[in-house]
């Protein structure tokens, strides 16, 4: 019987607040790894794609993981530290996520820490979206399909322990 995948978020204080950080290692170059999280075309093999110029400061994010349906999304970069942070606030409509990732490296490990600060999205559909995200980019790097990532396996499962984390 397999068991799927778990809950591995956490609450913490970052930067500008409260947020829900979570983790995942990597044996790859630190360099990998950010290019697999900046770069707009190694970006689309698992979550989505940007279009325009990063140097003004802004560009537009399609989740094209979403499916052809998902609109755009308008994508401020605040704060860009190659290759160990990014800082960003994403926005589709009224809503508004402010998301970060810090890399570190020893040992032949880099770590990724993928942080949204907490608003008022609902920590259970919250969490289980970045672990299937995640979960996407790890099987990127590990040579697998991502495709092989259901989000069935995610959600609603995963929801109640992050509800749990609410409280």
């Amino acid at each position: 019987m397999t068991t799927g995948p778990a809950a591995t978020g956490t609450l913490g204080i970052g930067p500008h607040g409260r947020e829900l950080q979570l983790q995942r290692r990597f044996a790859e170059p630190l360099e990998t790894i950010w290019a697999a999280m900046t770069d707009s075309a190694q970006l689309g093999k698992w979550i989505g794609r940007w279009e325009g110029d990063p140097a003004s400061g802004k560009v537009t994010f399609l989740m094209t993981a979403e499916g052809e349906d998902a609109p755009p999304e308008e994508c401020e970069i605040l704060e860009c530290s190659p290759p160990r942070s990014l800082t960003v606030q994403t926005s589709v409509g009224p809503a508004v996520w402010h998301l970060r990732f810090e890399l570190s490296h020893q040992d032949g490990i880099t770590t990724l820490l993928f942080a949204q600060r907490i608003g008022d999205d609902p920590l259970g559909s919250i969490g289980p979206g970045w672990e299937y995200y995640l979960d996407r980019l790890s099987a990127v790097l590990g040579g697998a399909d991502p495709a092989g990532v259901e989000w069935n396996d995610y959600y609603p499962r995963l929801s109640a322990p992050y509800e749990a984390l609410e409280s």
